[in-house]
């Protein structure tokens, strides 16, 4: 399926599709909106939210080593240029 053809597939989804459901309680953020979920839609919300924090913490850790990785290369690049 072409991103075109799932693009307008997915723009044709009504609000109250369950996929429409989903999306509005994930990125809902009024907090009198919020006070009236449902237990069933804050563990929905919750759980998307917890989701992306981890993502984000995985994300350090990859720049983390990202960065040392560099610095042991730079490091060894500047070993190799003192010893000729």
């Amino acid at each position: 399926m072409t991103w075109d053809e799932f693009s307008s597939l997915l723009c044709g989804l009504s609000a109250d599709s369950p996929l429409g459901r989903i999306v509005r309680i994930r990125s809902e953020t009024d907090k009198e909106t919020l006070k009236r979920f449902t237990k069933e839609q804050k563990k929905i919300r919750n759980d998307w939210l917890r989701r992306g924090k981890t993502k984000g913490e995985a994300d350090e850790k990859i720049i983390e080593k990202r960065d040392i990785f560099l610095k042991n290369l730079a490091d060894s690049f500047r070993s190799a240029k003192k010893g000729r």
